[in-house]
């Protein structure tokens, strides 16, 4: 997704919450955040003429740009400088998989087929539990077995309805969900990972974008609202992982996980709506299954938090 995986460490200490008592701003801030990523299937597609490779550089290039300023600020990069060798084989591998997802995104927007992108948003959470149970071995409950197994059914009715496999969609499940794995191992805070991910993938943006320049197949600098556009895919991309970071502090994984569904609702409704994608009777039924598998998941969520936080003492 156009989101990113909560890393074990953050930048700042997490903020106490009173007794009983949700963080409404950090409702909030994960709710922000969420619903830009749902507004992306619009902002992505004013990027015309330019294709989805020029698009996808460019944003490697201004996010990576001003995600460096904002550690500079935050006085970060000697937490950069320290990164180990095989942390910075990890960083690489991870921002191979975010820019995978942000490049199958882009093109899937082009392309409009928004409502196959909001499809993967729906399943990657329950690709991270398939990736966690395949990976790191980790035990399933019943609640979860149950939403696999009917994700999968609805991958075969989709294939079944498209004649093809939901390839865009899987893609972007599967990308983001290998790079949340990934994320749990780098041994930085969010923001200079994030940050580290840019410096292995900005020196290939920018020569590819030189290339294009050179070649006179670049659209950078074909008008002054164009190439706003274009620089704005940095902030885009790095206020909403900003604000997703400031929730994650404040507020429990759960909560966080179950407004995660905005944005993939947002995306679905974008194409079913504005662009008129065709949502036929069985893929109506491909994403019922899709969607009783993820309140499966989310029930299952919110008792296995229930059952693992201890009962207050009187």
């Amino acid at each position: 997704m156009e989101t990113v995986a909560s890393s074990s460490r953050t930048d700042l200490q997490p903020v106490t919450r009173s007794a009983g008592g949700v963080d409404a701003r950090g409702v909030g801030l994960g709710a922000a955040a969420y619903a830009m990523w749902g507004l992306f299937p619009a902002f992505w597609a004013l990027m015309a003429p330019a294709g989805p490779w020029e698009i996808l550089a460019h944003r490697i290039a201004w996010t990576m740009i001003l995600m460096a300023g904002v550690l500079a600020l935050l006085r970060g990069w000697p937490q950069v400088r320290r990164l180990s060798a095989r942390g910075w084989l990890v960083v690489t591998a991870s921002a191979l998989a975010i820019a995978v997802n942000w490049g199958v995104f882009i093109y899937g927007v082009q392309i409009n087929h928004v409502v196959e992108v909001a499809l993967g948003y729906y399943m990657n959470p329950l690709v991270s539990v398939l990736l966690g149970l395949l990976v790191l071995r980790e035990r399933l409950r019943a609640g979860q077995w149950v939403a696999l197994g009917l994700a999968f059914v609805a991958v075969v009715v989709l294939t079944v309805q498209n004649g093809r496999v939901p390839w865009l969609g899987l893609a972007l499940a599967t990308s983001f969900g290998v790079y949340g794995l990934l994320k749990k191992t780098v041994p930085l805070p969010s923001t200079a990972s994030l940050t580290a991910e840019g410096l292995v993938l900005g020196p290939v943006a920018f020569g590819y974008l030189a290339w294009l320049g050179t070649a006179g197949h670049s659209t950078f600098g074909e008008g002054a609202w164009h190439t706003a556009l274009l620089i704005a895919g940095g902030p885009v991309t790095a206020v909403p992982l900003l604000l997703f970071g400031a929730a994650a502090r404040r507020i429990p994984l759960a909560t966080l996980g179950t407004l995660m569904y905005l944005t993939p609702t947002m995306q679905f409704l974008w194409g079913w709506l504005v662009n008129h994608e065709p949502v036929p009777a069985l893929k109506w039924a491909g994403f019922a299954l899709v969607w009783t598998a993820l309140v499966i998941f989310t029930i299952d969520l919110w008792l296995g938090r229930a059952r693992a936080t201890p009962p207050p003492q009187v």
